[in-house]
């Protein structure tokens, strides 16, 4: 079988098989073209002839290529999948990755904001204009929920439960959790669907989709579309320092924490498939404890 058609199928079974999302598949996918522009350049024309010494002559030319060592895990992480669906296929028959080790990696805790930034941002929407409205509720949602950019720009009107105050969304893995919504995030939801979403919908470049936020000409948001309204919002804010859709969904979790909730249930409303994911935010709410100690105590 040609190299290509491997990955064709190597894409089909992350897919199908693993459940993986699509923006998970085309990461795994750019990693795989380089690593195969590696055999290329290897004339390596036989996947059965990638062996231990190949993949350390890999990893070696990473690190000369000087990459991160996060993105060094993450290419391991892709090639682990890659050659354990090569041996489930029968298309090997020694798995290469068995005795490689990841590079050790220094654990960045995520920046958050505190709730008085947070508010600066949620106020500073122009509520006299519809877009202000929409980029309100998209504000509120956002910190609300804890929700990746790629599932809010994904949330459809069907998700939503305003009555019971809660949303449902697909995350990664294709698996649905529900979220509850505070009564901030659901007023401005409605007002947003009552006054806003309507004439959005009705403008002549307006596509018709169940998607909840649309753009002001009637089309859903692209993640880069978010990430530029919430910069705008910040700068409006007068907060002098970059603030990223992510940040938002840290500062959920971290206040979350700060505020006495249990580390499996922020677990479960970021979506993550493993606990020690979520607790890097204990770091955090330690740290942020620290600052508070140093700070009021008299003898710290």
């Amino acid at each position: 079988m040609k190299l290509d058609e491997i990955v064709e199928g190597f894409e089909r079974y992350l897919l199908i098989d693993q459940g993986k999302s699509t923006n998970t598949v085309a990461s795994y996918r750019l990693d795989i073209r380089k690593f195969l522009k590696f055999i290329h350049e290897k004339k390596i024309v036989d996947i059965q002839e990638v062996d231990y010494h190949f993949i350390q002559a890999y990893l070696a030319d990473l690190k000369k290529q000087a990459y991160a060592s996060s993105s060094t895990s993450r290419m391991l992480s892709t090639l682990r999948q890659f050659f354990l669906f090569l041996l489930k296929e029968g298309l090997i028959e020694q798995n290469p990755m068995q005795l490689i080790q990841g590079p050790k990696q220094e654990k960045n805790l995520p920046h958050s904001l505190t709730m008085e930034q947070v508010d600066q941002i949620l106020n500073a929407p122009d509520l006299t204009s519809l877009i202000g409205i929409r980029d309100r509720a998209i504000l509120e949602v956002m910190y609300a929920t804890g929700l990746r950019v790629s599932e809010l720009t994904q949330l459809k009107i069907a998700d939503l439960h305003l009555d019971l105050g809660f949303i449902q969304t697909i995350g990664k893995g294709n698996k649905e959790r529900i979220i509850p919504l505070g009564d901030e995030a659901v007023f401005w939801i409605k007002e947003y669907l009552q006054d806003v979403r309507p004439v959005f919908a009705a403008k002549k470049t307006a596509i018709q989709t169940p998607i909840l936020f649309l753009t002001e000409r009637g089309k859903f948001f692209t993640r880069q579309g978010i990430w530029k309204n919430l910069k705008k919002y910040v700068q409006v804010a007068g907060l002098n320092q970059s603030v990223s859709p992510h940040m938002l969904r840290h500062s959920f979790a971290t206040h979350l924490l700060e505020n006495g909730a249990d580390l499996r249930m922020v677990q479960e409303l970021l979506g993550h498939s493993d606990i020690s994911t979520t607790q890097i935010y204990t770091h955090i709410s330690k740290h942020r404890l620290q600052e508070v100690y140093r700070k009021n105590f008299p003898r710290a």
